[in-house]
């Protein structure tokens, strides 16, 4: 099993045919065990080695402040930190997903090794908010 950071290639055909509106549309965010597989090709939200535990709830948290913005030739998105607050758990990963839109997946994250959080807050931080390093840009 892996869990490979990467942009979902059905989000990049679904963006072209106008089926996302990031803005607008209820973005989650799943946490992941390394028991998962996900990546590229990875097309919609699954259970299937979701992070159980106190403080988490299957489905994850809901991404807030999605913030659309360019600079120079490259568009990005962003959004509001999130936190599983009092939360006792161990992720590998983490599927950025659309609840609104069938749960159609649109990113994968790798953490890089499995962080644990014991009756603690685990946190996702996003990425400066900028044409080099948001977390989804088009270039």
């Amino acid at each position: 099993m892996a869990i490979t950071q990467a942009l979902c290639t059905s989000f990049k055909s679904e963006l072209l045919g106008g089926f996302h509106d990031l803005d607008t549309d209820t973005i989650k965010i799943a946490l992941y065990t390394s028991s998962a597989t996900l990546g590229a090709t990875t097309t919609a939200y699954s259970t299937t080695n979701e992070v159980s535990g106190t403080g988490y709830t299957a489905g994850g948290n809901t991404l807030t402040s999605a913030t659309i913005a360019t600079s120079g030739t490259t568009a990005y998105l962003d959004f509001a930190d999130t936190t599983w607050s009092s939360a006792t758990m161990t992720a590998r990963g983490a599927l950025i997903y659309n609840a609104d839109k069938s749960n159609r997946a649109i990113a994968v994250l790798d953490f890089g090794g499995d962080k644990t959080s014991t009756n603690g807050d685990f946190t996702i931080q996003f990425p400066t908010a900028d044409a080099s390093n948001a977390i989804i840009r088009i270039a």
